[in-house]
């Protein structure tokens, strides 16, 4: 009886041991390089109210003439405003929205 238990946890321990070789395999090895990485991805949103036609066109579904469209209505409170204002569809937004902003000028006080 108590070989047949020596087997039944040797056997668990086995099994924990490859879960978590697994699970550390698919944590990344430096936790400050992931969070830099994702910092970095917020950061780099595009900005529709400056940006260029060719930054524009970058962006997933949009093309030359979404572009220029983009450009003629500027500018823009927010970036929801391409749907009011039927710049592009609801799918196209749908696939850009993560990726824009739409930044506020500044106006300095004198």
């Amino acid at each position: 009886m108590k070989t047949k238990y020596a087997k039944l946890l040797s056997g668990l321990c086995a099994v924990l041991l490859m879960a978590s070789v697994a699970q550390a395999k698919d944590t990344p090895k430096n936790a400050a390089a992931a969070s830099a990485t994702a910092a970095s991805a917020k950061t780099e949103l595009l900005d529709i109210n400056s940006a260029s036609k060719k930054e524009l066109s970058g962006l997933p579904k949009i093309g030359d003439v979404r572009s220029d469209a983009i450009i003629k209505g500027r500018p823009y409170r927010g970036k929801d405003e391409l749907l009011s204002k039927k710049i592009i569809p609801e799918d196209v937004y749908n696939g850009i929205k993560d990726l824009i902003i739409a930044k506020q000028k500044t106006t300095e006080k004198k």
